[in-house]
């Protein structure tokens, strides 16, 4: 509700803060892709509309309006991100700005104990005395009741002794179970405890237990420094302790971490993709959210909507709407668009493409050919089992959609690809569009030619591609390509060897 307040770069931040616990390393994504793009730009504007004066809605049955700090109005989860991402380049900020805008932040009448933390490890970082301790009071009583029974003379045990003792807080007595494998290399312990209910908890909730240890309101300077290096260590492990089916997120929950501009979108998107109406000017509208996206949220965005699982009729409709888009969509974004849409549908065809996938496929490939180029023809090219129908489907579309400039893109695309007969017929097209090759990958294309000779001698598209090389591209047939493809012809086994003998013989005897 508060983006309206910020311009168009200072809404990727916001969104980017917005989603979810790494939120400030994709904010730092963001803003060094907007450097990258326009090296003057500056975050002053964003930090302030953050500072600037709110009146926020009231509370049924208040009786007074206050004024906040616009900052000071979202939710808990974005100013922590928005400090952890201040903190990682306010070297390249003015400290007033900073300062400023923890001013702001110390407005908030039932402050955070980890967005205090963060706040104090910054003034810190400006070089501002502050003598209170990133700690709270309970976190420091706790911190040392643990360090004096960690210091026990002459007796091991560590952390495992220092959890099975007796608290003064709580009173109550905790077990553990230590469990040594012999000569193994890797020791596991779990820790079981009594809360205040009296009931044992094991098993998944010992890490819980562990953090109960310190309170639930420790936070540690250690914490406040933690770089990316680390954040992306505890994922790993998490991900590592997490079974297989948990680590695939339904749909619904993926959209959980999109803005929640995005998030109306998609729901309004997902009941136009289901409603069978005609579409009107306001239908067309939702998708204009693609130009507030961010390559990360374009994906969650498709995966949320299960687009590759969408019908062929409705194709036609969703790729005119996506055309009338103005300004035309960024290269990442349609190139996510396309592959989530069209790929895996033009993988699967075991017959020749239905009208509403041809047209769907073709509109874009005109509009947007480069991303077209790489996120649908070029990973069908790397498909080792395609056949007729994916070849088809690419030719037309190099026929009708693409310029010579994109024709040479795709034959170059083929050296880097195993061949097969559906890749000999796309060559085969390639070539007879007349795409302007140079001598470097003419040479190229050559060599690719002499190393798959011996495995498609009885390949009647391979000889016709033979053919055309040595017919329509004469004129770039030098002495050293005359004596590899003249090997290569020796070997062919088709009806038409002696035409490509005749029309090597005509180039030698022009040359």
């Amino acid at each position: 509700m508060f983006l309206s307040r910020f311009d168009g770069q200072s809404k990727l931040l916001v969104g980017s803060l917005m989603s979810g616990a790494s939120g400030g390393l994709r904010a730092l994504d963001v803003f060094h892709r907007q450097q990258r793009a326009n090296p003057d730009m500056s975050l002053g504007p964003f930090i302030e509309t953050l500072c600037q004066d709110e009146v926020p809605c009231p509370h049924p049955g208040a009786q007074t309006l206050t004024v906040k700090p616009l900052v000071c109005l979202f939710p808990a989860l974005f100013k922590q991100n928005l400090l952890s991402f201040i903190y990682l380049i306010h070297s390249v900020l003015p400290p007033t700005s900073v300062l400023c805008l923890l001013k702001c932040l110390s407005q908030d009448p039932h402050p955070n104990p980890w967005i205090s933390a963060l706040g104090r490890q910054l003034r810190r970082s400006l070089g501002v005395h502050d003598e209170e301790p990133l700690y709270t009071p309970l976190c420091s009583q706790r911190l040392k009741e643990l360090s004096q029974r960690l210091v026990v003379s002459g007796e091991t045990g560590g952390w495992a002794k220092c959890l099975t003792g007796p608290t003064e807080e709580s009173g109550s007595q905790s077990a553990s179970g230590l469990s040594e494998l012999g000569t193994q290399r890797k020791r596991k312990v779990s820790f079981v405890t009594v809360d205040s209910g009296g009931e044992e908890e094991t098993g998944q909730q010992s890490k819980r237990i562990k953090m109960d240890v310190c309170g639930n309101e420790c936070v540690s300077a250690e914490e406040q420094n933690a770089n990316e290096e680390t954040s992306e260590r505890l994922e790993r492990d998490a991900r590592a302790e997490t079974p297989a089916e948990e680590l695939q997120p339904a749909p619904g929950r993926l959209c959980d971490s999109l803005p929640e501009h995005i998030k109306v979108s998609v729901l309004q998107i997902k009941e136009l993709l289901e409603n069978q109406t005609e579409w009107d000017q306001s239908s067309v509208d939702v998708f204009k959210v693609l130009n507030d996206c961010d390559p990360a949220q374009v994906e969650v965005l498709c995966t949320s909507l299960s687009l590759s699982d969408l019908p062929e009729q409705t194709l036609p409709k969703l790729c005119s709407s996506v055309l009338t888009l103005t300004p035309d969509l960024s290269y990442s974004t349609t190139a996510t668009l396309i592959k989530s849409l069209l790929l895996d549908k033009v993988l699967s065809l075991s017959e020749p493409a239905s009208r509403s996938l041809v047209t769907a496929v073709t509109s874009l490939c005109s509009h947007y050919p480069r991303p077209m180029c790489h996120a649908l023809i070029g990973q069908v090219l790397m498909e080792k089992n395609i056949g007729n129908p994916q070849a088809e489907l690419l030719n037309r579309l190099i026929e009708s959609c693409l310029d010579s400039h994109y024709r040479l893109l795709l034959l170059q695309m083929t050296f880097k690809v195993a061949w097969s007969e559906a890749v000999l017929s796309i060559i085969h097209t390639l070539l007879d569009s007349k795409p302007d090759l140079n001598e470097e990958v003419f040479t190229q294309f050559t060599a690719q030619l002499v190393s798959q000779g011996p495995q498609f001698t009885k390949s009647v598209k391979f000889a016709k591609i033979m053919l055309t090389v040595l017919t329509k591209y004469s004129s770039h047939v030098t002495a050293p390509h005359k004596h590899s493809l003249s090997g290569c012809l020796t070997l062919n086994e088709t009806f038409l060897k002696k035409s490509l003998q005749a029309a090597l013989k005509r180039i030698a005897h022009t040359k």
